[in-house]
């Protein structure tokens, strides 16, 4: 199986940005989709950004416009940029991925691997 390991968590104010990043053991030659989903302390875990292999995306309401996920396929890495934070976002951010034909159809609750995740607090 792949593993994953998330870093560039930390603090930021709010209004400020932080970028968290994604590494994968391996580059799956088949079609799939990578996340990032994120887990307020005592809430659910929700779905934030999604990106296929042909790189298109899709967002959350809550951070369209201000969150950017990409991916670099001969690094196996995926990023999160996260630009006018607000306290809200405060989460640990987790990233994820399975096979997919496209983001567009892919549902949050079918990503079924998961890296251990990375704490992002905005104060």
């Amino acid at each position: 199986h792949v593993q994953l390991v998330e870093s560039g968590g930390g603090s930021a104010q709010a209004g400020g940005s932080l970028r968290v990043s994604c590494s994968a053991s391996r580059n799956s030659k088949r079609r799939h989709c990578m996340g990032w989903f994120r887990q307020p302390i005592g809430q659910e875990r929700e779905g934030v950004a999604g990106i296929d292999h042909d790189d298109n995306t899709k967002y959350a309401d809550s951070v369209e416009g201000r969150f950017t996920i990409s991916q670099d396929n001969h690094k196996n890495t995926q990023y999160l940029q996260m630009n006018s934070l607000k306290p809200e976002d405060t989460a640990m951010y987790y990233c994820a991925v399975d096979l997919c034909l496209s983001i567009a159809t892919m549902k949050w609750a079918d990503f079924g691997y998961w890296g251990q995740g990375t704490q992002v607090t905005v104060s």
